[in-house]
C-alpha cells in the first residue's frame, strides 16, 4: 500500500475550519458584496462641514450632501482638504466601520470634474498614524466606539456637533 503524503491527511480538518492550506481565504475574510458607486455632485462651499486633524495646519471638510450610508454598510463621502499653501485636494471615499477599512473612489479636479482612482481597493485604516484624517473620521464621527452611523443624518449630526 502506498503511503499518502501527510499534507493530504490535513485536508478534511482545514475544510471544516473554513480555510484551505492552498491559499483561499477564510469565509469571513472574503470580499463583501458592495453596492454600485455613483459619484456625487461636486462639493460646494456652503455644504462643507469642518473637522479637526491635529496637529496639521491643513483644513479638513466633509461635503454633507455627499454622505450616504448604504445597505452594504459602506459610508461614502467627499473630503475636501485645503493646505496652508493654497492647494485643494478633493476625493470621494468610502469607509467600512465593521472592518476598519477605507477605499478611494475618485479624485475631484478644479474644473469640477471627477476622475476614477487608479487603485480603488479596500485598505485598512492606519490607526497608528495620528495625522490620518480617515482615522479621525472613523473614530470620532462615522464609527465611534461601536456606535456606527447608520444613516447619513447621524454622520452629519456627528460632524456638526464637533464643529460647534
Amino acid at each position: 500500500m502506498k503511503k499518502l503524503p501527510w499534507l493530504l491527511l490535513l485536508l478534511p480538518l482545514t475544510a471544516q475550519a473554513g480555510f484551505s492550506i492552498f491559499g483561499s481565504e477564510p469565509e469571513e475574510k472574503k470580499q463583501l458584496k458592495e453596492a454600485e458607486t455613483v459619484l456625487p455632485a461636486y462639493p460646494t462651499p456652503q455644504n462643507l462641514l469642518p473637522f479637526e486633524v491635529f496637529p496639521t495646519q491643513n483644513r479638513y471638510f466633509v461635503d454633507s450632501n455627499s454622505i450616504t450610508v448604504d445597505k452594504d454598510g459602506v459610508i461614502r463621502y467627499t473630503v475636501v482638504i485645503n493646505t496652508p499653501g493654497g492647494a485643494t485636494n478633493i476625493s470621494y471615499e468610502g469607509m467600512r466601520c465593521e472592518t476598519g477599512e477605507r477605499r478611494l473612489y475618485a479624485y475631484g479636479h478644479l474644473d469640477r470634474t471627477w476622475s476614477k482612482a487608479q487603485s480603488d481597493l479596500w485598505q485598512e485604516i492606519n490607526f497608528a498614524y495620528g495625522h490620518s484624517y480617515q482615522k479621525v473620521l472613523y473614530e470620532d464621527y462615522f464609527c465611534p466606539r461601536d456606535r456606527f452611523a447608520k444613516t447619513a443624518a447621524e454622520a452629519i449630526m456627528n460632524l456638526r456637533r464637533a464643529g460647534r
